[in-house]
Parts: C-alpha cells; sequence; structure tokens
C-alpha cells in the first residue's frame, strides 16, 4: 500500500510503498476512502523533536477486523481517528475510537462532519452553553471552528460569533488534486450532502462565517471583540488566551481544546468570576463512550435535518500532503482539507 511519512522535523513529506498492516487485538483495518488533515498533526510535522506517523480522521470501510472487536464486520462503512499511519490507503483504527457511517454519507462527508463536529458539541457541552447565551468560536473558519459556529446556533445560542485571523483576508487557493468542492457558492451541496466551500478566491473568511449563520465576526487583532459572551470556544491558545478570556463576560466559561499550549493569568479569572476548561475528545472516546455515542447521533441528526453542513475546502492526493499541509499553516482554509488515497 501506499503511504505519506517524513524523516526530519519539518519534512519533506513522501510516499512510499509498504505492506498493509494486520489488525491487533481491538482494531478494524479500514480501507481509506478518505483521510482529514488536522491542525495538531500539522504541528507535529513541524514541531515534533523526531518523526510521528501521520495520524488522523480516517473514513472508509473495514477490510479486517482484530479479536475481540464486536461492533464492525467486514464491509462496514466507518470513520474514525487513527493514531498510526492514516495518510495512507489502509489504515488501522481502535474499536473505541471508530463509528459507523449512514448509508446516506460519503466518505469526504463523514471525514469533515465526525470528528470535528464531535470536538465542536464536545467543547459546546463542556462550556454549559444554555439556549439565549451568547458564544464566540475561535478559529470559525476551521475544519472543527466552522461546524462550532453551526452547532451553536442549533443548539440555541443567543448570539454566535466567530474569530479569525488576519484582516479577514481571501483565502488561498485549492491544491492540485481538489475537486470542484472549492468552486461555486457556499450554498450549493455536492451528493454528499455536505456543502461546497465557497469561491476560494476574493472570498474573506468573515464572509464565510457569516455565510454559516454566525451574527458578526472579529478578527484576532481587532482592539475589542464586542460585547463580552458567555462562552468562548478556543482552538488556537498561545497569545489568543488573553483577549479570549477578556472577552467574557462576568461568570463566562472559555473552553480550550486546542493544541497550541498558552497561560491564562489567574487574576484576569478571579477579577470576573471566569473560568477555563480544558477538553480533549480522546478522553472522551475513552473514558466516557456513552457521551461519545450521544454526540455522535445528535450530530448525525442534525446533519440530516439540514442544521449543520460541513464545508469542505478542497481535496487532495496523497502526493500532495504537503501542498494540504501548507494550506492548514497559511490559514488559508474555509472547513476542511482532506486527503483522497
Amino acid at each position: 500500500m501506499r503511504r505519506v511519512r517524513y524523516e526530519s522535523a519539518g519534512g519533506p513529506l513522501f510516499v512510499e510503498d509498504v505492506p498493509v498492516p494486520a489488525p491487533g487485538p481491538g482494531e478494524v483495518l479500514v480501507r481509506c476512502d478518505a483521510v482529514g488533515i488536522t491542525l495538531p498533526m500539522v504541528r507535529k510535522v513541524t514541531e515534533a523533536a523526531e518523526p510521528v506517523p501521520l495520524g488522523g480522521e480516517v473514513a472508509g470501510e473495514v477490510v479486517a477486523a482484530g479479536q475481540g472487536v464486536t461492533r464492525f464486520r467486514v464491509g462496514d462503512r466507518v470513520t474514525g481517528l487513527c493514531f498510526g499511519y492514516g495518510y495512507a490507503e489502509f489504515a488501522l483504527l481502535h474499536e473505541a475510537m471508530t463509528s459507523p457511517v449512514p448509508d446516506d454519507a460519503d466518505a469526504v462527508t463523514a471525514v469533515a462532519l465526525v470528528r470535528s463536529g464531535l470536538v465542536a458539541l464536545g467543547a459546546l457541552d463542556a462550556a454549559r452553553l444554555a439556549p439565549g447565551e451568547s458564544v464566540l468560536v475561535t478559529a470559525a473558519a476551521s475544519g472543527v471552528g466552522h461546524l462550532a459556529v453551526q452547532l451553536a446556533r442549533a443548539r440555541g445560542a443567543g448570539r454566535v460569533l466567530g474569530a479569525v485571523s488576519g484582516p479577514a483576508e481571501a483565502a488561498g487557493a485549492p491544491g492540485p488534486a481538489e475537486t470542484a468542492g472549492a468552486s461555486g457558492p457556499a450554498e450549493a451541496a455536492d451528493p454528499g450532502g455536505r456543502t461546497k466551500a465557497a469561491d476560494p478566491v476574493g472570498r474573506t473568511k468573515a464572509d464565510f462565517v457569516r455565510s454559516l449563520g454566525a451574527d458578526g465576526c472579529v478578527r484576532y487583532d481587532d482592539g475589542t471583540w464586542g460585547d463580552p459572551v458567555d462562552c468562548v470556544l478556543d482552538a488556537v491558545g498561545g497569545d489568543l488566551l488573553t483577549p479570549a478570556v477578556a472577552a467574557l463576560a462576568p461568570h463566562g466559561r472559555l473552553v480550550a481544546y486546542s493544541s497550541g499550549g498558552g497561560t491564562v493569568r489567574a487574576y484576569d479569572l478571579l477579577v470576573g468570576a471566569k473560568s477555563v476548561i480544558g477538553f480533549q475528545m480522546a478522553l472522551i472516546a475513552r473514558g466516557r463512550p456513552d457521551m461519545y455515542e450521544r454526540w455522535r447521533r445528535e450530530l448525525w441528526r442534525l446533519f440530516a435535518e439540514g442544521a449543520v453542513k460541513p464545508v469542505v475546502h478542497g481535496e487532495f492526493a496523497l502526493e500532495d500532503a504537503a501542498a494540504a499541509h501548507a494550506v492548514i499553516t497559511s490559514r488559508a482554509n474555509l472547513g476542511k482539507v482532506v486527503l483522497r488515497p
């Protein structure tokens, strides 16, 4: 099979031929039809001291199951998180991190919706968002962020704001293996039910976020982020934590689910009785499978009702994985970036 690997920090990424792996106990082997690119994995390529397997979100068909697997059989269509080599034609998934894909959804839709949507729903639950409350989503044009904006509205938020990088600049051009998913109006849906990404030339992130149903959009470097909000969902971290905490109303809650790290001054929390909550999806999937399943069912229900539509910025071949990473690192994407093995 073909898979993407790199040998030193920062790359370059290359495709190699290796044997198809065999599933171990509790694992399923999936023939990958789509692989989602995540910011944490892109960061690992550039920041990790030693090369790591390129894992991430995959969707496809189960072709083999290891000892002890009870929920899936050969032929099942699934999606899940791969902790090993996921940028590949075949990948191993732990059963606990795998979920079924409905018959009326394709692999690209599943990759764009499920993992990112589960993170967004989990962050909203962690924030204890009540109907009528206000919420601000950082990285609102990202794979998770653009779903969080829609899901906050579906959960009854009274006011939804997005925060984006730069001067709400136009997104970068798609990669060479992209399909028609990055052209045409944001409202157009393809046969898989996902929304096609807005025209990446001349369309700003602010335009994109508002098209998702947000009431407004701010830039990270704005002097103020407007009226205080009850909840902030933060996918950026680092230096952005300070203005994100400042954007909270008294008794507000910030949910941090970023791999970017960062620190918050205790005084900034004390003066407004504010809270910061950490959230990690892997801990929920492994320790609270009941919550994971509840969110999964809610996500597919909202998708079926049309309340949430995943947006795919572009689709890339395995050979163009470096170009897909470049879209993420340049913060140019409107929605999800996907590899097609």
